[in-house]
């Protein structure tokens, strides 16, 4: 999408079966996450989408830990080159990160926001391709309650976690979704793309 054509916002997230997108550990423990991550599969579905997007939006702990993570997996010679070709993109892509206490983000090409409905509004308005939150669930939320979300795009990893962060709490507004697509991965995801109703 380019010009002055309407940006699409895309909600990404990977979620388990019972919906959520980090188990009751705290992301250093989701093994199930990176699993699933690291798939060949994974890495092709997911090539599809990113491919279209120019801004990635991100909140604090996801944008940390990417920041202290792919830099080393795209410069690693035993990286393949489709992974090398996403860690690319995560580095070159901008990256505005919703956060009220961050005060730093080194990561090339990042930079803080504090206020994620203005800023997101203000990028849809501007001329570019499609904004992508990446797998942030608060952001999600935020975005949703501010309807300002336009793509949902699931993967539902096969796992039931039990509790930890749930993607889609109680207590978001009631909007209507049409599936656009969907498509089951040989490991046994599945991968939902709604648009707005």
């Amino acid at each position: 999408m380019t010009g002055t054509a309407h940006r699409r916002v895309i909600a990404w997230a990977s979620i388990s079966i019972d919906g959520y997108t980090s188990g009751p550990d705290g992301p250093a423990h989701d093994t199930w996450l990176h699993r699933h991550a690291l798939r060949q599969e994974t890495a092709e579905y997911f090539e599809g989408v990113w491919r279209g997007v120019d801004t990635a939006l991100l909140g604090r702990t996801n944008y940390e830990g990417f920041a202290s993570v792919w830099p080393g997996i795209t410069r690693d010679p035993a990286t393949d080159e489709r992974t090398r070709e996403l860690g690319t993109w995560l580095e070159t892509v901008e990256k505005v990160v919703f956060s009220r206490t961050l005060e730093r983000a080194d990561w090339r090409n990042s930079r803080i926001a504090r206020e994620p409905e203005r800023e997101v509004a203000a990028l849809k308005a501007a001329p570019g391709r499609d904004l992508m939150v990446l797998n942030s669930a608060s952001v999600i939320q935020t975005l949703l309650k501010a309807d300002l979300v336009d793509d949902l795009r699931f993967a539902v990893v096969p796992t039931l976690l039990g509790g930890g962060l749930r993607l889609l709490p109680e207590g978001l507004p009631a909007s209507g979704w049409t599936l656009a697509s969907s498509a089951t991965l040989a490991h046994g995801a599945v991968c939902l793309h709604y648009r707005r109703g």
